[in-house]
């Protein structure tokens, strides 16, 4: 009989390969399978590009799709078939990872498999990971906080009322998967004080990254999913 196998999280930060952990590189060389998450509309997964380099050649790839949703119980379905085909890798013994973006304890689809797994007692190990933020910060050589600031992670999905209190308050801030409302996003910025400061990277350390300084100009602008904004009060 086949002992249980590990599940890892692994956060493979935000595109940069150098970027992940020696305890993810470490992770992703012992694993078996290799969870690539990706959405309905895409045929790739962006973290297993980054984690490419590192997988040992016999592994095995499995995709799985997962919607984009704010509550996962939208997709109960969805997710309990992705779950129980986890389990039952992991129950035939084989060790299986999961690779996120950025970190996968922070506004990661991993949350929600976690979750669903912690009942089943199998045992989890979740390796922490890079954030875009603080990439993005690294890069641009913006201090993301200083003193006594109090730094504001706002996900530009939520309602839109919700980011302008926010915003109101915020000493320094950080704007996460800006696409759908950048041009309400721009205006807000504006009323609060935080646009002159303002700068969007999209798709951070990836081949086509794009950084925009001129937020104002660019307001009409389709944006990438992988798009932030770190802003501060002048």
């Amino acid at each position: 009989m086949n002992s249980i196998g590990t599940f890892y999280g692994i956060g493979v930060g935000p595109g940069d390969p150098e970027l992940l952990t020696v305890k993810a590189i470490n992770a992703l060389k012992k694993i078996d399978v290799l969870i690539a998450p990706k959405t309905e509309k895409k045929s790739d997964s962006v973290a297993l590009s980054i984690a490419q380099p590192y997988l040992k050649p016999s592994i095995e790839i499995i995709y799985q799709t997962f919607p984009m949703v704010k509550d996962f119980a939208e997709e109960t379905e969805i997710f309990a078939a992705n779950t129980q085909e986890i389990l039952q890798l992991l129950r035939g013994g084989r060790n299986v990872g999961f690779a996120t973006l950025g970190d996968p304890m922070f506004y990661s689809t991993y949350i929600y498999i976690f979750r669903l797994l912690e009942p089943h007692n199998v045992p989890i190990v979740t390796i922490p990971g890079v954030p875009a933020f603080l990439a993005i910060a690294a890069q641009i050589g913006r201090p993301l906080a200083f003193g006594n600031d109090i730094l504001t992670v706002i996900p530009a999905t939520a309602e839109l009322d919700a980011i302008k209190k926010f915003l109101a308050q915020a000493d320094a801030t950080v704007l996460m998967k800006v696409y759908k409302n950048f041009p309400e996003i721009v205006d807000a910025l504006q009323v609060h004080g935080l646009l002159d400061e303002a700068v969007l990277v999209s798709r951070a350390g990836l081949d086509d990254e794009k950084i925009i300084t001129d937020i104002a100009a660019h307001k009409d602008d389709a944006l990438n999913y992988l798009s932030t904004i770190l802003t501060r009060r002048s």
